[in-house]
């Protein structure tokens, strides 16, 4: 199972138009190794030697047929149920691998760093309009529309497919909201779907 990340795909990032991974050309995908998920309600436990940590919401899609070279128009059909989800990133850890021009990859491919919540089947079709949130501990951090997508669903799977093969069972994770924020230890996360609670867990 591969797990896929978009970058800058709602107008709160775009408009910064600053960093290491804006891209004005395509969507900006990075790759998460299947060890980094939690499912099923299991903690997330974060790092105690890597610095301050964040996250952020994202509307998660599951692909469920083998696919390579996608065109756009037939994307819908590779998708078959959508959850919401939360990504992690070891924020000081980060920013310093990439000052230093260095891979990343630990910052954010840490044991626990993505968690989904439970799945709900795609309406034939494709996925359509839908708000989602995050809080913590009560308090919304994040919320988003997928209306407000810089690129659909359906692009990005047709872009991730023309460099990676798909396969059934892939996830991925289309786009926070917002800016990441600071999250601790001891924190309780839900995770909704127009109102519908479909992610919950504690944060170790």
């Amino acid at each position: 199972m591969k797990i896929f990340t978009v970058a800058f795909n709602y107008p709160a990032y775009n408009k910064e138009g600053v960093g290491p991974l804006y891209n004005e050309e395509g969507p900006v995908v990075l790759s998460r190794p299947d060890t980094t998920l939690v499912k099923g309600g299991k903690p997330c436990f974060i790092p105690d030697d890597m610095g301050a940590v964040s996250g952020e919401a994202h509307l998660v899609v599951r692909v469920c047929r083998l696919g390579k070279s996608i065109p756009e128009r037939f994307a819908h059909r590779y998708y078959d149920a959508f959850t919401c989800g939360m990504a992690f990133a070891a924020t000081d850890l980060l920013e310093r691998l990439q000052r230093q021009g260095l891979p990343w990859d630990t910052a954010t491919g840490f044991d626990g760093a993505t968690a989904i919540g439970a799945w709900l089947p795609v309406e034939e079709g494709g996925v359509p309009q839908h708000n989602f949130r995050l809080d913590i501990d009560g308090v919304t951090m994040q919320e988003g529309d997928t209306g407000q997508m810089v690129r659909s669903i359906d692009s990005i799977i047709a872009h991730i497919s023309r460099h990676c093969t798909l396969r059934t069972g892939d996830i991925i994770f289309t786009g926070a909201p917002a800016p990441p924020f600071r999250v601790r230890e001891n924190q309780h996360v839900t995770g909704y779907l127009d109102d519908r609670k479909l992610l919950e867990f504690n944060i170790k």
